[in-house]
């Protein structure tokens, strides 16, 4: 278990190593269909999607906070 504090790390990190490996996934698919060699090149394509994603996350998911805070009301 990990303490409170590394939460929105933690979630940063599994959302963008799921979203990255999805999204990887579909572009690998249309490029180049079910080929031999597709796990291979999904695998790759997925682990350079995530060294760029999770960074991003980090630094995108406050601002986002921020933006919905602003757009919504409690009520």
């Amino acid at each position: 278990m990990f303490p409170q504090k590394f939460a929105p790390a933690l979630f940063g990190f599994i959302l963008s190593g799921l979203m990255s490996l999805l999204v990887a996934g579909i572009s690998t698919y249309r490029a180049v269909g079910l080929a031999a060699h597709f796990p291979t090149l999904w695998a790759t394509g997925w682990l350079t999607a995530w060294l760029i994603a999770f960074p991003v996350v980090l630094v995108v998911a406050p601002i986002t906070r921020r933006v919905v805070g602003r757009l919504t009301r409690a009520h």
